[in-house]
């Protein structure tokens, strides 16, 4: 296909000036068209994600597509008096940035068919200097607003917007930037969709008394709501923010995904639209030819047999939360009560919690898209002997909680934690969500209290880890992947962490043993090294592998084992600076042990889809075998 199936040259390039706060009917006429025209094209290549299996939310884009389509007005209107930067704190919204990168001209139309795709430089988030056209990476949610705070000041005499939300101001940085904007006085306009809809739910019911408009009156910001499908109203309300001078905020009230049936109101309109509800849009909008396009996708399918493992998957993540549910069954309920605290980030769902909060609510709280504070929460509930909190969130989002796991070491909590989508498997929002530097959990003392980090091979193990730890004192770190993964069998082809078995913290596991050198892996790196441990024995060189399900614990026994054979790589998929192979080496040569030593880890910037990142990294079965054989 060499087309987009909807005409983007229809969009009519018109200029606004704020001077004016009022639309012509022209331009009222005009600015409605770009908005459906826009709105349909959304719709559309985003649905190319759910077609495909990778995912990429629709809502977000689709639902600012009002505002977006002004400031590009005004942008044209007066290049020289904004910064023309559609800077964006929900990064999950990053279709706009596609979308107007096309209608600048960095890219052509056709490239937005590959939304999301492996190797396609379009990844779940904006990523300045990977995607043509695109002006900023966002990172997490909530980050972009303090570094907006910066452009304005580097540009003084400019107007610079910042597309908001109502989940990302919940962020505790947002309070920072709106304090700083406030204090210095700076020109940044915040326009923000609330809609009352984040991931879990809606923020009213779980934090009832949460008002944006109030909070960032509170920093003493200048504030105004509108309607966001009043056009008028919302372009009034832009220019009233431009005529003010410092900060202001426009709060722009709307329904999730308004006009989509099936979508409208619901939070399901957060991630992808379906591609069954995308065909039903598209249909009564007479867009014939992406309906064709849509029905002629093909989900690419990762045709590795790997072996070792079972063809059956496991998805560790929501394990998580079954083990803890079952374990939590045991007890009474006022024990229960007494004793534990569950405490979700906006990511039961992702994170396994929602098991939880359906089987024993009494213990579970939703405490919104603010992490530093739920963890802290979690960690003080813990503080007590005989209590502990829990809390679970993305892998990524652990760099974001540092101090407050120092809080919780110093105060000696019990805090167990489950991160979940750690390394980089089935990532397409790529680089800013990939959970590599885990490692960075352990940052206390060799005489503080504990800290242990686990990351269990399948879901057999995760279970087994769970029982074992849960009631352990001092902070545990559980961490598990986005993607489902098979059982590690044995050399005999059963299920090796399954029937008696029982997880030892700090016992490593020998999956197979090897006198030409050994692999050390964990997690979802232990299929993948089990596969090309057992192509290598094919092949004649005898391969060891040990799966080390506690990284920051030494088994004597083991590394003295593996110490002393002719060599030793670790694989994982962290960041290659500060994950296991960093310390590894280091643990060998402490023990007077000096096997030839390699580490694969992560070390690119990633490239979008699913399965595909392990072999853009150099870590699926190809790149272990060929380092396997140059160490030979």
């Amino acid at each position: 296909m060499t087309t987009f199936p909807i005409d983007l040259g229809a969009y009519k390039r018109i200029t606004l000036d704020p001077k004016t706060t009022t639309l012509t009917d022209a331009q009222r006429a005009d600015l409605k068209a770009n908005i459906q025209l826009c709105r349909d094209a959304l719709v559309f290549f985003t649905a190319t994600g759910a077609a495909r299996g990778v995912g990429g939310h629709t809502g977000g884009p689709y639902d600012t597509i009002p505002e977006v389509m002004i400031l590009d007005a005004l942008f044209r209107g007066n290049p020289t008096g904004f910064v023309p930067t559609y800077f964006d704190e929900a990064g999950h919204r990053v279709g706009t940035q596609y979308l107007m990168s096309v209608l600048e001209g960095a890219m052509p139309a056709e490239n937005l068919v590959n939304y999301r795709a492996a190797n396609s430089k379009l990844p779940g988030h904006p990523e300045l200097g990977l995607t043509p056209g695109v002006k900023f990476s966002s990172g997490r949610l909530g980050h972009m607003w303090p570094y907006v705070n910066g452009v304005a000041l580097a540009n003084p005499g400019k107007t610079v917007f910042c597309l908001g939300s109502d989940g990302s101001q919940q962020e505790g940085n947002d309070a920072e930037a709106a304090r700083l904007a406030v204090a210095q006085h700076i020109n940044v306009k915040l326009l923000i969709d609330d809609n009352d809809v984040t991931i879990a739910g809606n923020p009213s019911k779980y934090l009832p008394g949460y008002s944006v408009k109030q909070t960032l009156e509170g920093h003493g910001l200048t504030v105004s709501e509108c309607d966001g499908e009043d056009l008028d109203a919302l372009y009034t309300a832009v220019c009233t923010a431009i005529n003010t001078p410092g900060p202001v905020a426009v709060i722009i009230k709307r329904p999730m995904c308004p006009g989509i049936e099936g979508l409208e109101g619901s939070n399901h309109g957060h991630d992808v639209i379906s591609v069954s509800l995308a065909l039903s849009y598209l249909e009564s909008r007479g867009h014939t030819a992406a309906v064709e396009f849509l029905n002629g996708i093909q989900k690419p399918k990762n045709e590795y047999e790997f072996i070792g493992s079972s063809k059956n998957l496991g998805s560790n993540r929501n394990v998580f939360g079954q083990a803890v549910v079952a374990i939590l069954g045991q007890m009474d309920e006022e024990k229960r009560k007494n004793s534990v605290l569950v405490v979700d980030s906006d990511l039961e769902g992702s994170c396994g919690l929602q098991h939880i909060r359906k089987a024993h609510p009494e213990v579970f709280i939703s405490g919104g898209i603010q992490e530093r504070g739920n963890l802290s929460a979690a960690a003080g509930f813990g503080m007590e002997e005989g209590k502990q909190g829990i809390f679970a969130t993305f892998s990524a989002f652990l760099e974001m909680c540092i101090s407050e796991i120092t809080m919780a070491r110093l105060n000696k909590s019990n805090l167990l934690c489950h991160f979940s989508h750690a390394g980089i498997d089935d990532m397409a929002d790529n680089t800013c969500h990939f959970g590599i530097n885990n490692m960075f959990a352990d940052n206390g003392l060799d005489d503080g209290y504990p800290t242990s980090l686990y990351f269990p091979a399948d879901a057999n193990q995760m279970t087994a880890c769970v029982n074992a730890v849960f009631n352990d004192p001092g902070l545990r770190f559980i961490f598990s992947t986005r993607s489902k993964v098979p059982m590690i069998l044995d050399e005999s082809g059963n299920e090796m962490f399954a029937g008696d078995y029982t997880f030892t913290p700090g016992k490593d596991d020998v999956i197979r043993e090897g006198d030409a050198g050994y692999i050390v892996a964990f997690g979802d790196a232990v299929y993948r090294a089990l596969d090309a441990v057992e192509r290598l024995k094919q092949e004649g060189i005898n391969v060891g592998l040990v799966n080390k399900g506690t990284l920051n614990m030494v088994d004597e026994e083991v590394i003295a084992k593996i110490g002393a054979s002719p060599f030793v790589i670790t694989v994982e998929p962290f960041n290659k600076r500060t994950g296991l192979g960093s310390r590894f080496g280091t643990w060998l040569l402490e023990r007077g042990l000096a096997p030839k030593f390699a580490t694969l880890a992560t070390h690119e910037e990633g490239c979008g889809g699913l399965w595909e990142q392990y072999p853009h990294q150099g870590i699926d079965p190809v790149g272990i075998m060929k380092k396997v054989k140059e160490m030979v």
